[in-house]
């Protein structure tokens, strides 16, 4: 009875021993250690053979100083504004400049003028646009560094010339759109007042033309001094650019915010001071003239005030200006950057050599599984 049990626990421990130990593995690589030689050293060969005929790539790079903002002249400029200068700078912190000029390199309107300048649909084999367009953004790489600020074109492609030309060309497209879009601080707020200045103008002259068709009256003037007329002119410009701020405001915030409601009180006061001053003027029984000289004075005015700010931004413009300064100008490469044939090689001969052993070790387990002895008197015994 005893031998029968030994004999049925011995023969549970042959079952649960279904793994192979560190002699078995060695025997199994043993036998094959030539095949585990030579295939791996031979796809290794194999590979750096196959990379001899792939086109060779080089790469490119130029890095360069974004333009910098005069924040310290804005703000002088924007002070003497008072209420509209909320508007000339409304977008200048939507994201950082650095990000903006990235997002302007990688833009289409760069893309096709590349595309088009060095035939690049020929050069990548490409039937459509939109095809070029996506090998042009898979061989270029643009980075802004997040500790110096710089900003880093980086093009793949199979001529050292033509990949230097096509990274260099991304810094003068960059300063060509950055001279026709508002791209700055000082440039948003040069448009803004642009095209105030422009509707101001058009204004006063409509302005100067209905007082002089109504004529010149000394009781007219006696009825409307000049200094009432120039005072009214004043609170009317201000609260206009008090309307315009609360409109932005609102397009921002909530109608309940500090910031709407002392708007708002301050948009309450102007409108009564200009009240008064219109009954006033009412009263008085002063001609058309008065009137009419009132609107003149106010156009006037409004029309200094928008031109006093348009140069100022000029000036910052000028001086912050789209200055892009290139710190490594993009030469051809002398050597190329891919394919990479010493790791190609190494790679190819590792991954080999680990897919034969396990080849190696799963056959052995499996022929020995197929091998093992059966006991033919265990089922009896049982």
């Amino acid at each position: 009875m005893t031998r029968i049990q030994d004999t049925r626990h011995n023969d549970l421990a042959e079952d649960d021993d279904t793994g192979m130990s560190l002699g078995e593995i060695w025997v199994a690589l043993r036998a094959h250690l030539k095949l585990l030689t030579i295939g791996p050293l031979a796809a290794g060969l194999l590979a750096l053979g196959v990379t001899y005929l792939i086109a060779p790539t080089f790469t490119a790079v130029t890095t360069f100083m974004p333009p910098q903002q005069a924040q310290s002249s804005a703000a002088t400029a924007l002070a003497s504004l008072g209420s509209l200068a909320g508007l000339a700078g409304g977008g200048a912190g939507l994201g950082s400049p650095g990000e903006r000029y990235v997002a302007l390199m990688q833009s289409v309107t760069v893309s096709d003028r590349l595309i088009e300048q060095f035939k690049l649909m020929e050069a990548y084999e490409e039937k459509f646009r939109v095809d070029a367009r996506k090998s042009l953004a898979s061989n270029v790489r643009i980075a802004l560094g997040k500790k110096d600020g710089l900003i880093t074109v980086e093009v793949d492609d199979q001529s050292p010339q033509r990949a230097a030309d096509i990274a260099n060309r991304y810094v003068d497209e960059l300063r060509s759109m950055t001279g026709t879009l508002a791209v700055t601080e000082a440039q948003q707020r040069r448009a803004f007042f642009e095209r105030q200045l422009q509707q101001s103008r058009d204004k006063l002259v409509l302005a100067q033309q209905a007082l002089q068709s109504s004529g010149f009256n000394a009781g007219a003037l006696k009825a409307e001094p000049k200094a009432a007329a120039e005072a009214y002119a004043r609170v009317k410009a201000e609260t206009t650019a008090a309307e315009m701020r609360l409109q932005v405001l609102r397009g921002t915030l909530a109608d309940g915010t500090p910031e709407i409601r002392q708007q708002q009180t301050t948009l309450a006061a102007l409108r009564e001071q200009m009240a008064r001053a219109e009954m006033a003027s009412d009263t008085s029984g002063g001609p058309d003239y008065v009137g009419r000289y009132r609107e003149f004075k106010y156009q006037e005015t409004l029309f200094e005030l928008y031109a006093r700010q348009f140069e100022l931004a000029r000036a910052d413009e000028s001086r912050e200006g789209a200055l892009i300064q290139v710190v490594d100008t993009a030469t051809p490469p002398e050597k190329k950057s891919k394919p990479k044939r010493a790791l190609i090689a190494l790679t190819t001969t590792l991954a080999v050599a680990l897919a034969l052993i396990a080849f190696v070790l799963v056959r052995y387990a499996m022929r020995r599984t197929i091998a093992a002895p059966t006991d033919p008197n265990r089922s009896a015994t049982a």
